[in-house]
């Protein structure tokens, strides 16, 4: 449980009796560690209001199991407002080993049985049960909630970034958890450099291969940035704590946007979110919406807060 207000301060007790008569809990645990409350004269506070709370629990979540810290983990350790959003990747996450050269052709057995096995393009049967799936960035991981969706639904390769070791050491034991650890690599990063990162390595390949039409010193050793992936995955956190801050937050989240758009595959899909709540939706730009060099494919983009895209029913009420 977390207050962040006196009103609800004030009934702390009757919330806590509420919740352990309705929902029978095992333990509530408080998270009221954020600033916020001293704006109203709060002290910030943890700890243990009702029976036994151990610092890691496991949660099921669309069929996955995941393991949530209450005492460590950001804010009260999981994020429920995106778990529809995060079985909504289930459509996007196959089809992609045609993109590849993979076909499926039908095989005659020994003993006469005609099955359908996917061939690469030199023939030879692909082995790998997960090659008809997407190649999936998700940065902002936290504990890797969409990491796993996107395994669960056939995913052939995720890449978890997150800036939180503590995150990320979180994510792996999840990954784990379900047994997707042969799929998963992860990354201890800031998002933005990452991104950025990945962009200039893209444009410099782009750039050594145009080599022919305008002098490129070619001597220059390329950098090992430049990857892209099938679908690219965006989960910032708030950005804008007050309405002064929207301007700045707007900014941070096309510059995410747009470089997360450069890394999309042609045909792929970024998939992004922003936390922009109670501030209205307001439409990008799209003079350089995709940096005057071209996303590969037309986007129409909009800020738009997670709540006016049907965020899951137990999202934050106020």
């Amino acid at each position: 449980m977390q207050i962040l207000t006196l009103g609800m301060e004030k009934a702390r007790t009757e919330l806590t009796a509420a919740l352990a008569s309705v929902m029978a809990p095992g333990g509530i645990y408080e998270r009221s560690d954020v600033h916020v409350r001293e704006l109203e004269g709060l002290e910030q506070r943890t700890g243990v209001l009702y029976g036994d709370c151990p610092r890691h629990v496991t949660i099921g979540e669309n069929g996955l199991l995941l393991e949530v810290d209450i005492v460590e983990g950001q804010k009260t350790g999981y994020f429920f407002d995106q778990r529809e959003n995060r079985a909504a990747l289930e459509p996007l996450m196959k089809g992609w080993g045609k993109r590849s050269g993979i076909t499926v052709m039908e095989k005659l057995a020994d003993d006469g049985t005609v099955s359908k096995v996917p061939v690469n393009k030199s023939g030879a049967e692909v082995t790998f049960p997960y090659w008809d799936g997407a190649t999936v960035l998700e940065c902002f991981s936290h504990t890797g909630d969409f990491t796993l969706h996107a395994c669960k639904y056939g995913a052939k390769k995720v890449t978890c970034l997150d800036v939180s070791e503590h995150a990320v050491e979180t994510a792996k034991r999840n990954v784990e958890l379900n047994g997707f650890q042969d799929r998963v690599e992860f990354v201890v990063a800031d998002a933005f450099d990452y991104l950025r990162e990945q962009v200039r390595g893209l444009e410099e390949r782009q750039e050594r291969g145009a080599a022919e039409r305008k002098k490129v010193d070619t001597s220059r050793k390329l950098t090992q940035a430049g990857r892209t992936w099938d679908v690219v995955i965006l989960d910032p956190p708030a950005f804008a704590k007050s309405r002064g801050a929207v301007e700045g937050a707007c900014r941070g989240y096309k510059d995410i946007n747009l470089h997360g758009m450069k890394l999309v595959n042609e045909g792929g899909f970024l998939v992004t979110a922003s936390s922009l709540v109670p501030y209205e939706a307001r439409p990008v730009p799209r003079d350089g919406a995709c940096g005057g060099g071209g996303c590969g494919q037309a986007a129409e983009a909009y800020r738009v807060p997670r709540r006016r895209q049907g965020s899951s029913p137990d999202s934050r009420c106020g």
